[in-house]
């Protein structure tokens, strides 16, 4: 069976986004629906990947997230899309939108962009948009993730296509809890003022199969 393992160093980079609003990140209508959450967007990465004792040498930038609270979907919440990216002009961007039964965005999403110097600043709901493309991912359970996004934010002169190069990158937990989402890799590739961007980033997608709640 194939064997695999790393071994890797990441440094803080970029100081810590802060998300949300004076550090609480909303995520529904009552007042305790909500956690605390910080980002660090562009850690750079040096290590080892080994492979079947194959070691390669590899060096990156990573993205971590840390997210504490009390949040848990309410009953009119179906689940979320949500996005880290990272840029090549620099930036990097946090979205997520709630998803309502009735096929509305949950006027509680929100994200975070970090400028090329660290500072962080709030998405709003109204402030960008996030909408599925026409590629479409269906798996053996029967679920439809849409596996291309269109991002825009106008602030910001960006709008952003977000695509994934492995299309089946869902995590089934159907025989322990009885769900699965789509979480995985993706390619991002746009406009911004000034000329074309590139990026990389993830993906998560939940609520498309089971129930959250």
């Amino acid at each position: 069976s194939a064997q695999a393992g790393i071994d890797l160093t990441l440094t803080e980079g970029k100081p810590p986004a802060i998300n949300g609003v004076n550090g609480i990140s909303q995520k529904g209508a009552r007042a305790g629906n909500a956690s605390h959450y910080y980002s660090l967007t562009r850690m750079p990465t040096t290590g080892t990947i080994a492979i079947d004792g194959e070691q390669f040498r590899v060096t990156g930038d990573s993205w971590m997230d840390h997210e504490f609270g009390t949040s848990f979907l309410e009953p009119e919440q179906r689940g979320w899309d949500w996005l880290s990216i990272q840029l090549s002009d620099g930036r990097e961007l946090m979205l997520y939108q709630l998803r309502r039964a009735d096929g509305s965005r949950d006027p509680r999403s929100s994200g975070t962009i970090v400028d090329r110097s660290g500072r962080a600043s709030h998405l709003a709901n109204d402030d960008f948009t996030l909408a599925p493309g026409r590629r479409q991912f269906k798996s053996k359970n029967g679920a439809v993730y849409p596996i291309e996004w269109i991002v825009g934010i106008p602030s910001q002169r960006l709008e952003l296509t977000v695509t994934t190069p492995l299309d089946d990158q869902e995590l089934s937990l159907e025989r322990s809890t009885g769900i699965a989402y789509w979480e995985g890799m993706i390619d991002v590739a746009g406009k911004t003022a000034g000329g074309t961007v590139t990026g990389s980033g993830y993906l998560e997608m939940t609520g498309y199969h089971g129930s959250l709640g």
